[in-house]
């Protein structure tokens, strides 16, 4: 299963820190050797402050007690970088931590940077420590403390650029200590940022767009509404357009989200033509899946990749999280994965068939007689399904259903109306964009 393991495509766009989590879990997983996660882990650390923990895997991984000459000397020089930045930044830090000082602050920060001139000599250097240091506390790996000094930096920092990769540093943080709701608020103030028109360059936008997408992913599958928030973002044209461009490997988790959602979007259908413009790009069980049901119809071969998605799952690190209930260990989303793609297939198989062999579905649901038969009772007592279980026959009959033909009408003017106030939003921002004469 390494080869459907995305770590390579998608820990180019993470902060350095924020693969280490990737890595536990494939270390868990054992999807690669011991000795490779391990030197993985260690040429990671090599760029971050957190020696104490190389030396730890180094030890771990030759099984000495003994660590190179260059991994003490390199921990000296970070003990001493950071009692020096801790001296820069003490001032304002001191200030900070004053609760009755701190009181003071207001929204206006030009009142706020010539308040604490006037009162307290801090200036623009200390604020700058500041930075510097909640920079350095970060790649030590106090994330907490990091997380603080960021926000409160950005209260007082007026250079937008430097504001902007406090933000970012706060967001990988709140990501790491797992701050889940905290991590979602700054990603959405990260987004209108980065969507607003005064960014920085086009170019940027893009790549600023893709390494959005990618940190948001710990956030989506970690969050209770998360798989709907995730097509919310993902699947908006700007966004989508940077995933067929630059980032197809995101197309695995968004059609994840539209498969377990419980609710079927009216998107899917045009996702579905972007999988399928896709696959010369980027082919993954999971996306091959929906081509195969929604594309080609073949449904034998939907059977087969359901079994592949189903492993896919349990060894990507966002997908396959565990929740411990008693003495065993679930996937939750495996489980819903599976429970929804048989409903995929069947949904699509009674649109080609008025009458169904029993045994030909469970065959196709990856499912024994009894637990197909079952499922489908299951399922016509709590949908829409118009069927019936011919128990002599031992087949399905599907009920013609004909659809109403004013429903068909509001839908599809609903469609239009969505399709107009996307081209008159696309016009005025071209308009906007023009030089004025």
């Amino acid at each position: 299963m390494a080869a459907y393991d995305l770590t390579p495509r998608v820990a180019p766009n993470l902060d350095r820190h924020l693969v280490f989590p990737m890595l536990e879990f494939l270390q868990e997983r054992q999807l690669y050797p011991d000795e490779e996660i391990l030197k993985a882990k260690i040429e990671l650390l090599s760029q971050t402050n957190m020696v104490d923990y190389a030396m730890d895997i180094h030890k771990s991984l030759y099984h000495t007690e003994d660590v190179p000459q260059d991994m003490v000397e390199r921990r000296a020089e970070v003990v001493a970088r950071l009692k020096s930045l801790e001296e820069a930044a003490a001032p304002l830090v001191t200030f900070l931590q004053n609760p009755s000082a701190f009181q003071e602050l207001r929204a206006d920060r030009s009142y706020n940077l010539q308040m604490l001139n006037d009162r307290y000599q801090i200036g623009p250097d200390q604020i700058e420590a500041l930075y510097q240091y909640a920079k350095f506390q970060f790649e030590c790996g106090n994330y907490s403390g990091a997380a603080d000094y960021l926000y409160q930096y950005r209260a007082l920092c007026t250079n937008s650029e430097r504001s902007l990769s406090a933000l970012w540093g706060k967001l990988a943080a709140e990501i790491l200590m797992q701050n889940w709701d905290i991590a979602l608020e700054e990603l959405n103030r990260l987004k209108e940022i980065v969507d607003s028109k005064n960014f920085s360059s086009p170019l940027n936008q893009v790549q600023s767009r893709i390494w959005l997408m990618n940190w948001s992913l710990f956030i989506f599958f970690n969050n209770e509404n998360g798989r709907t928030q995730i097509i919310d973002l993902f699947n908006q044209d700007k966004y989508l357009n940077a995933i067929q461009t630059s980032a197809p490997h995101l197309l695995r988790y968004l059609a994840t989200a539209f498969i377990v959602n419980k609710r079927r979007r009216p998107q899917f259908k045009d996702f579905i033509r972007v999988v399928q413009q896709e696959q010369h790009s980027f082919k993954d069980p999971i996306t091959e899946f929906l081509a195969c049901v929604y594309v080609n119809y073949d449904f034998d071969g939907a059977q087969k990749k359901m079994r592949e998605c189903e492993e896919v799952i349990l060894n990507d690190p966002f997908l396959g999280k565990r929740v411990e209930e008693g003495n065993f260990s679930t996937v939750p989303l495996r489980d819903e994965f599976l429970e929804n793609a048989r409903l995929f297939i069947f949904e699509t198989y009674c649109r080609i068939h008025r009458r169904i062999d029993m045994g030909v579905l469970a065959e196709k649901l990856n499912l024994n007689y009894e637990d197909a038969e079952r499922w489908i009772v299951n399922l016509i007592r709590t949908s829409k399904l118009e069927a019936k279980i011919d128990s002599k026959l031992g087949t399905v009959v599907i009920e013609p259903n004909n659809p109403n033909v004013y429903e068909q009408l509001i839908d599809h003017t609903k469609a239009l109306s969505g399709r107009t106030h996307k081209l008159v939003t696309q016009v005025l921002e071209h308009t906007q964009a023009q030089p004025a004469w």
